[in-house]
């Protein structure tokens, strides 16, 4: 039987030992560095589930002191939450340069956030080392391509890699197990550049919901620097069974803010296919948006994800139209994310301040490689 459309699928529990793959972030649409931080937090969250610490290094090239990036808040959260876990390392100057304004000063910042990452590599100290902003780095010519390939191509088995930031070489792409890119998309009838405070994840790669992930724990971070209670809802649509990519991730950050993080989940254990939906289907995806709707509404919480609403709209289980109004009236302080794949773009898409398209151009599933549970799927 031939079935098209969109669906989730359960994870299935594996016994194999896990291998570590390198991760490419790139592309000019939002979500790189976020997508770095969900799997850090997905990462600790399997880590704390299955009893094996996973501690991190994050690097930051070219995120010198002095200048306030957006993913601050979210290390800041995560730091909070898992001080012992966490490490953290910025190299380079504060602000923007080009490749015709690179002085000694980059060039050593440079090198010194590469002896770092070799040391960390090297040292088995760690279960994942984010290089975030190392392809531009790359790019400009601050390190040896050459040299980094071959470290990150040689590192140890359970190390996993994370590059991040625009300009990745071919070189570094040709070794990475997985290579998602984000590109922003523009929509000729949006409102006005769209309502501040929408952002919306789609397309076939790896990164959506780790994307939005980042960006909860982003929320949480700026709450807590600014002495505020900046509560996050994460709702979840076709997602009614377990073992799903994210599960770690958001167990991980209940645990670390129980006050913080409201948690609902909808759907059957089950794909749910075009053209063979179930009236259960359609219960659980109208429970799920009262549950959205009445939190959106109510200005309680910082940020809303609002997780897979994309292909319950896209499988027709849902109208767009009142979507469309409750975001609308969105109070002006409240954060909408929405994530999920879709054929048919709804027009709720040009309300969104931020659209990032995430094209899958590696998986290293395609390799034959089996999919770590709670990881990947």
């Amino acid at each position: 039987m031939t079935r098209t459309g969109v669906g989730i699928r359960t994870a299935q529990a594996r016994a194999e030992r896990l291998i570590g793959q390198i991760h490419v972030y790139d592309g000019a649409g939002k979500g790189k560095s976020q997508a770095a931080l969900g799997v850090v937090l997905r990462s600790i969250g399997l880590g704390i589930h299955t009893g094996c610490q996973t501690r991190v290094l994050l690097l930051r090239f070219l995120k010198g002191p002095g200048r306030t990036y957006d993913e601050d808040a979210a290390i800041e959260a995560l730091r909070r939450g898992f001080p012992h876990l966490i490490d953290q390392v910025r190299t380079g100057r504060a602000e923007f340069f080009g490749p015709d304004e690179i002085t000694r000063f980059d060039r050593i910042e440079a090198q010194r956030g590469w002896d770092v990452a070799k040391g960390a590599i090297a040292s088995g100290l760690y279960s994942v080392v984010v290089l975030d902003e190392l392809n531009p780095v790359l790019d400009l010519g601050l390190l040896p391509v050459d040299e980094v390939v071959q470290t990150l191509k040689h590192k140890p088995d359970e190390l996993e890699i994370i590059a991040t930031g625009r300009g990745a070489p071919q070189s570094l792409l040709e070794i990475a197990d997985l290579h998602s890119e984000m590109k922003p998309q523009h929509h000729p009838h949006a409102v006005a550049h769209g309502l501040e405070g929408i952002e919306i994840y789609t397309g076939d790669g790896k990164g959506k919901s780790t994307s939005a992930l980042g960006k909860t724990l982003q929320a949480i971070g700026k709450g807590i620097s600014q002495d505020k209670s900046h509560r996050v809802l994460i709702l979840q649509w076709l997602k009614g069974g377990s073992g799903y990519t994210e599960d770690a991730a958001i167990a991980a950050l209940r645990q670390s803010y129980p006050n913080l993080v409201d948690h609902q989940r909808c759907g059957r254990d089950a794909i749910v296919w075009r053209g063979q939906q179930q009236e259960l289907d359609y219960v659980e995806a109208e429970r799920g948006w009262e549950i959205a709707r009445a939190a959106i509404a109510s200005g309680m919480y910082k940020t809303i994800m609002l997780d897979e609403l994309n292909p319950t709209v896209d499988l027709e289980l849902l109208p767009q139209e009142p979507i469309i109004q409750a975001l609308l009236r969105k109070p002006r302080d409240t954060e909408i994310l929405i994530t999920g794949r879709c054929k048919h773009p709804p027009a709720y898409f040009d309300l969104a301040s931020t659209h990032s398209e995430v094209y899958c151009h590696k998986h290293y599933a395609e390799k034959g490689i089996h999919l770590k549970r709670g990881v990947d799927f």
